[in-house]
């Protein structure tokens, strides 16, 4: 049975072109997608490049499932004119168009903002770019790691005396993926007291600094090289325990306090050389043997279970265990898809819930009411289906599939 988005999520109706690929462009529109939106997926004959990623999934690329979920998939050649026309009857019933070629390609395209909003004056054009559309590096390629390296991330992330360390998770794109939902959603709104479409830009390079506002202030009188890092050091970070690491977070007095008492350090607790988040990381070659040492008395996993709500921590856990983890369950983050290619697998629900009361009860109902939701296409999985909501008929239909204009 064909996935519906429920109609009480705040975009259902709306109509979104996902024409990007790799991560930031395509996670973006999952968001939207997310958001009750009807994403289509419109792939080139050779498909997103992010299907071909290494996986230890044998049918399907794990992050382009994960990435592109709830969309309908369609494959079209948008370098044949007629492959083009089909593309323009898309864009006079859509919403949103999102796209991460770079400057000049659209124009190429046919596909740039002035030409498809001539077609729909009312369409948000959200272009998503490494570097902007002007200035000198505006028709360069970014990436997450590249742009994470440009910016002073990879040098902050590295260890005392150490090399510059990639964040991987690819964290500049997931952001920016973040800064797309954000921006459309935003030009959604101004668009019901308009009436009219508006081109939107996002680019890595603005999703990396902006990642970094707290870094990037620079004072008049200060020099320009300074410490900037916001790490408060000392007790905060992760920590050795006699089975597993646990990061403990321990800045404010109530939860120092706290921790001193669950690690019989209670004369710590309001030492006046440790009384303060400065001080304590001051004093953490004193601090740390301590608190190390008293937690070598447990496992990782009996000190968060004992220090519970009162000392912030957690174990340090793979991935793997938020797939049955219980908050993860009680909060419905998780749900079952079913992929043409990948069959059955789990993977992330609806990461907020709309509408609920904020009871733990009802946000769980809630979640299991739309405990399942559509996987990732498969390459022109939807194709047939999307043209004939287009007026195409079935003998029209035929053609464009065998002439390969449509896969």
């Amino acid at each position: 049975m064909e996935f519906e988005s429920p109609a009480n999520l705040p975009l259902a109706g709306i109509k979104v072109l996902d024409l990007s690929a790799y991560i930031a462009g395509p996670y973006g529109c999952a968001l939207l997608g997310d958001m009750g939106a009807d994403v289509i997926k419109v792939e080139p004959p050779e498909g997103d490049n992010l299907r071909k990623y290494p996986s230890t999934l044998a049918a399907e690329s794990r992050a382009f499932l994960g990435i592109n979920r709830n969309k309908r998939g369609l494959c079209l050649n948008l370098k044949d004119e007629t492959g083009y026309e089909v593309l323009l009857r898309l864009v006079r019933e859509a919403d949103v168009l999102v796209h991460n070629f770079r400057p000049g390609v659209p124009e190429r395209l046919r596909i740039d903002f002035a030409t498809l909003s001539a077609v729909n004056p009312r369409l948000i054009y959200c272009a998503m770019t490494g570097y902007g559309a002007v200035g000198p590096m505006a028709r360069h390629a970014g990436y997450d790691q590249v742009l994470q390296s440009m910016t002073g991330m990879c040098a902050a992330q590295a260890k005392a005396d150490g090399p510059p360390e990639v964040l991987y998770g690819s964290v500049v794109d997931y952001y920016g993926a973040a800064l797309i939902s954000n921006s459309v959603s935003a030009a959604l709104y101004q668009r019901e007291k308009t009436g009219r479409g508006q081109a939107i830009e996002v680019s890595l390079l603005g999703s990396a600094l902006a990642m970094q506002s707290a870094r990037l202030v620079w004072a008049e009188g200060e020099p320009r090289n300074l410490e900037r890092d916001m790490r408060s050091g000392g007790i905060t970070g992760i920590h050795p325990t006699r089975d597993g690491h646990l990061y403990l977070s321990a800045n404010t007095p109530h939860f120092w306090r706290a921790l001193c008492g669950h690690l019989d350090l209670a004369d710590l607790a309001d030492h006046p050389d440790y009384d303060t988040v400065k001080k304590r990381a001051a004093q953490a070659a004193v601090l740390v043997p301590l608190v190390r040492q008293a937690l070598s008395r447990a496992s990782a996993r009996e000190w968060a279970e004992r220090f519970g709500q009162s000392v912030p921590c957690a174990e340090v856990r793979p991935v793997e265990d938020m797939f049955d983890h219980p908050q993860v369950e009680a909060m419905g983050l998780m749900r079952p898809y079913r992929s043409t290619q990948a069959g059955n697998y789990l993977g992330l629900a609806q990461w907020a819930h709309f509408g609920a009361s904020g009871e733990a009860a009802a946000v769980e109902g809630e979640a299991k009411d739309s405990a399942t939701g559509r996987a990732a296409p498969s390459l022109g999985e939807h194709s047939e289906k999307i043209l004939s909501t287009l007026g195409y008929t079935a003998q029209e239909i035929e053609q464009l599939m065998q002439s390969a204009v449509v896969q």
